[in-house]
């Protein structure tokens, strides 16, 4: 308890276990940084800098008793800056409207659309009658029809006429920000094509040659093994997804086992951990070689060899990013006889990461991967001593490994995945038991062993080790994903859930000596924040196209097609597995398509949009007290009523509407403020949002 009587003193007297520290407070900046409700300008900047040299000074020259403060107030501000310059070096533009016509590109990625619809990416991007420097430098277009003309690899330059608009906007005040994810991955315009897309060039040489491999190899795989499970095969060793169907992943899903698509730790373990075993205990069995080689530092170098080629073949994605640096600092510390696998690595590792990409700490890939790496290595350093060498015969080591590494890394995520995802898996630990060891004894060894006998025709074993291990695995899934509540949906958390769940737990498992339980006070008061979260009782979509009002059997859509992002995201966040059309089946709405009557408390709304929309505003604002328009409004309608149109959503974003005691409503903007990622404003229009009246 001394770390509460005199802080300063046991800090001090612990200063040895803090390195892990580092990595939480330049996340604490990090978000600090993201949750600002506008842009900071240059003053902020010079004080965070300030503050961070301020730091450095009392570090060099204070108190040794304050150093531990010290640091974490300049972790805090570094991370602030980081944040902040990488937001302002990957700036790139944002298409401010919505295009029809030709786009010229040249093709980085193929994958697929949640729709099963095949997308291309392209950069080199040239629109019609738009000058380079608003033009975006990279856009994505899903092909909506047939290609006949055209098999799409990266390195081809293609035209083809389509519709373009910006990245969209949250749905909903707190929902996922598809338009900041995309600005970091310089993502300017998002959109389709019916047409047919033509090809201007071929690749020239050397451009896009790893992508070009990875399609390659790819195609290679899936010609060998047919089907679903070539295609799986394909995406979990080279990460080209493209032939996966949206039924495949659903069933990977609701399974829990999307995750082993993913080229993350668990891969990349995989393959750096095979490559490694394998060299190390080859050479063993040379005695003449044993004997004068470091096969232990050897076979790292290789592994990490393998492990960055990997990296290059997989398309270099956040969650490969953040696997190579972890795999990375693992192999170092194995050429440093350090430790491997220990908190401090894990650190140095997010210390990088947070560094290079501070945006990452918001991806549900980073905080999953992360949090089972810590749980994993806090457990297995906490039996290992106790349990694992004393109590557990050496012939089970295998299956208690597996299962509690399934239990532990499953505990861990399930939080994140839950808030994320908003769905539970129920049977997800027996699909992972079933299906992990094939990962590592199947697919990933089969693909070492094709890529080393491949080129000589003697690739056939590793082959059929790759086509047994993803068959399987599509079984299992298959099979568990039909089971009746195999899925349990849970509602999204409130702000604050996540922060004080992850400190809580963080400081479990990264402080010693008894004290270190007191972080299970926060977890438990975040649970049952999130057990009281409570959802917007009115939703309106940001282009005023859908409406979704809570009920009691669920939110009711006010149409059952349109805005499906929308729909989507609301159900989602609902915790709610129906669909669109069900949900638009609800009672809530009455009325013609065009002109949706309905309640919020207790106030009378109306929904309007169609062709008839415009001409029937006057009546609806006499009639209502709030009014919903999917257009914009070219003068104030005569009544008292709130009108909301689209160019009132387009400065306020999504808007949530909460009815109050007095019968008023309290209108909740998305947006809060201007950030770097959302685009300059539109200009005011004539019909300004007025205040709700009861």
């Amino acid at each position: 308890m001394r770390v509460f009587g005199n802080p300063l003193r046991a800090l001090a007297e612990v200063r040895g276990i803090l390195f892990p520290w580092v990595p939480v407070f330049m996340a604490i900046g990090i978000g600090l940084w993201f949750g600002l409700d506008s842009e900071p300008g240059f003053g902020f900047y010079a004080g965070v800098l300030a503050v961070l040299l301020a730091t450095a000074a009392c570090r060099l020259w204070g108190p040794e008793l304050a150093h531990p403060f010290v640091v974490a107030a300049a972790c805090l501000a570094f991370g602030i800056l980081a944040a902040g310059a990488r937001a302002h070096l990957v700036q790139a533009p944002i298409l401010g409207f919505r295009y029809y016509g030709p786009v010229e590109g040249r093709i980085i990625e193929v994958d697929r659309s949640q729709s099963d619809l095949i997308r291309l990416t392209l950069d080199h991007v040239v629109l019609e009658r738009v000058s380079p420097d608003r033009t975006p430098a990279t856009v994505r277009i899903s092909l909506h029809d047939e290609q006949p003309f055209m098999v799409p690899e990266p390195g081809l330059t293609v035209i083809l006429t389509g519709h373009l608009a910006a990245p969209q906007p949250p749905s909903e005040p707190g929902g996922f920000d598809f338009q900041r994810m995309a600005y970091f991955e310089r993502l300017g315009a998002v959109g389709y094509t019916r047409t047919p897309v033509l090809v201007l060039a071929l690749p020239e040489p050397g451009a896009q040659a790893v992508n070009r491999l990875r399609v390659d190899l790819s195609a290679a795989v899936m010609e060998r093994i047919p089907g679903q499970a070539g295609a799986f095969a394909a995406g979990a060793v080279t990460g080209d997804r493209s032939g996966i169907t949206q039924a495949t992943v659903e069933s990977l899903r609701d399974s829990n086992l999307a995750h082993l698509l993913a080229i993350s730790g668990m891969n990349m373990a995989f393959l750096t951990g095979f490559v490694f075993a394998a060299l190390r205990y080859g050479m063993a069995l040379v005695p003449w070689v044993a004997l004068r080689v470091n096969s232990k530092k050897l076979a790292a170098v290789v592994a990490l060899g393998v492990a960055g080629f990997y990296f290059l073949l997989s398309g270099g994605n956040v969650a490969t990013e953040r696997a190579f640096v972890m795999v990375t600092v693992m192999l170092g510390a194995v050429l440093l006889d350090r430790r491997a696998l220990s908190l401090r690595t894990v650190a140095i590792a997010a210390t990088i990461l947070l560094t290079l990409q501070p945006e990452s700490l918001l991806h549900p890939g980073f905080q999953m991967s992360f949090a089972a790496t810590i749980a994993l290595i806090a457990s297995f350093g906490a039996l290992e001593g106790r349990i694992l060498r004393e109590k557990v015969p050496r012939w089970t080591m295998p299956v208690f490994t597996l299962v509690l590494s399934s239990v532990v890394a499953g505990a861990a995520t399930a939080p994140f995945a839950a808030a994320h995802f908003n769905r539970f898996t129920d049977y997800g630990l027996l699909a992972n038991l079933l299906t992990v060891p094939a990962m590592g004894l199947c697919i990933m060894p089969g693909a070492v062993i094709s890529a080393l006998l491949g080129p000589l025709g003697l690739g056939a074993p590793g082959m059929w080790l790759m086509e047994a291990g993803s068959r399987w695995i599509l079984f299992i899934a298959a099979w568990i994903a039909g089971w009746e509540g195999a899925v349990t949906g849970i509602a999204a958390p409130g702000p604050w859930v996540m922060p004080v769940m992850t400190l809580g737990a963080l400081w479990v498992v990264l402080w010693r000596g008894p004290v270190r339980f007191w972080g299970g006070a926060p977890v438990a008061v975040a649970l049952v924040l999130w057990g009281i979260s409570e959802r917007a009782p009115m939703i309106i979509s940001p282009d005023a196209a859908l409406v979704g009002l809570m009920g009691r059997d669920g939110r009711a859509l006010s149409s059952p097609k349109g805005g499906s992002f929308a729909a989507g995201s609301w159900l989602e966040n609902d915790g709610d597995l129906a669909d669109q059309t069900a949900a638009a089946a609800r009672p809530g709405f009455t009325g013609p398509a065009g002109a949706r009557s309905f309640r919020v408390g207790e106030v009378a709304a109306v929904h309007l949009k169609g062709k008839a929309a415009a001409g029937a505003l006057g009546s609806a604002c006499q009639q209502s007290r709030l009014v919903i328009f999917a257009g914009e409004a070219t003068f104030p309608p005569k009544g008292a009523c709130t009108l909301i149109d689209r160019s009132v959503l387009a400065r306020l974003g999504a808007v949530a509407v909460w009815p109050q005691p007095d019968g008023s409503l309290l209108l909740q903007p998305t947006r809060r403020g201007q950030r770097i990622w959302s685009g300059r404003p539109p200009e005011s229009n004539p019909a300004q949002l007025a205040q709700a009246t009861p």
